[in-house]
């Protein structure tokens, strides 16, 4: 069983096919999760994971290649012993770029995905988006040279391909929206958001998804100076939420001082789990999650919120 100590010699001691071929082994496996439309006892739309409302789960937002950033929380939540029990853990995305050990990091989720594949739901980042939406500057190929050398372009290219099969969505029925950026401002069905992957670039729903953010005293939503997604809101979270019958947004995408911000009266909650340049935060947030508990707003899930220092 995988242990932290394991996880860590196993990094250290990473070579390029190893990663290769966990990143075809965690493809394989979300590929036929997507066709049974089923992970253990969550049901799978699409890009969309509906989780069974029980247990409690781990929800962790960016990484950015911020790798001591992650040993800290597996750490702290002695998440690789709960993972044994009814325990489950949601990545928000956005696990490379930006932090120069973005390889470490992947292997990490992808490791713990392949370990416990019924309890790891790795989402969809703007920085995993599709190639007509990536995020610049796009600095994965040089991380991965780094580590790798003369093979950092084959295991760049392998770990790219495994994008699209990522989810975009995870809801918790009666209680959790958690995507990566927003909402898409325009949603009008459960379909709208379980099939964004397949109806885009015809819909603008995944990139909303990816790349969106809310916003205060504003109406509606318009285009946002990132380049791609739109800013939302108050009145579009409400209709978003109220149409997926949930209470509370969860999502990453923007970094915040303290690595957690609430908005939208509370109807938002960010996360943000990296710490450091480029994106200056002081700390470094994550969530734990009881699924059993009756749903709550962003303020009250402040209880169950740690940070990283």
């Amino acid at each position: 069983m995988l242990t932290l100590s394991g996880l860590l010699e196993e990094i250290d001691r990473m070579k390029p096919d190893t990663l290769l071929k966990l990143i075809v082994d965690v493809q394989e496996r979300i590929r036929s999760e997507r066709e049974k439309e089923a992970c253990g006892s969550t049901h799978i739309t699409g890009g969309l994971v509906t989780f069974d409302p029980k247990g409690s789960a781990l929800v962790v937002g960016d990484l950015h290649g911020d790798f001591t950033s992650l040993r800290h929380i597996l750490a702290d939540s002695d998440i690789l012993e709960k993972l044994k029990r009814d325990f489950s853990v949601i990545f928000l995305g956005d696990y490379g770029d930006r932090g120069a050990y973005s390889p470490e990091v992947y292997y990490a989720v992808l490791r713990m995905k392949a370990e416990f594949p019924d309890r790891i739901v790795l989402l969809r980042g703007n920085h995993e988006g599709p190639r007509d939406l990536l995020a610049l500057p796009h600095d994965l190929p040089h991380q991965f040279q780094e580590r790798f050398g003369s093979e950092g372009k084959r295991t760049y290219e392998s770990v790219i391909e495994l994008f699209p099969f990522l989810y975009h969505a995870v809801i918790v029925p009666d209680k959790y929206l958690l995507v990566h950026g927003g909402v898409p401002s325009d949603m009008r069905s459960m379909d709208d958001l379980a099939r964004a992957d397949r109806t885009h670039p015809h819909t603008p729903f995944l990139e909303e998804i990816l790349w969106s953010d809310p916003r205060e005293q504003m109406e509606g939503a318009v285009p946002s100076p990132r380049g791609a997604g739109k800013l939302f809101g108050p009145d579009v979270t409400e209709r978003a939420l109220r149409l997926l019958n949930v209470k509370t947004l969860i999502r990453g995408h923007e970094p915040a001082a303290e690595g957690y911000a609430v908005s939208h009266n509370g109807r938002v909650l960010t996360l943000f789990s990296r710490i450091g340049f480029p994106y200056f935060n002081l700390k470094g947030a994550f969530l734990t999650l009881d699924l059993n508990r009756a749903a709550a707003d962003a303020w009250s899930l402040l209880d169950s919120v740690s940070t990283v220092e």
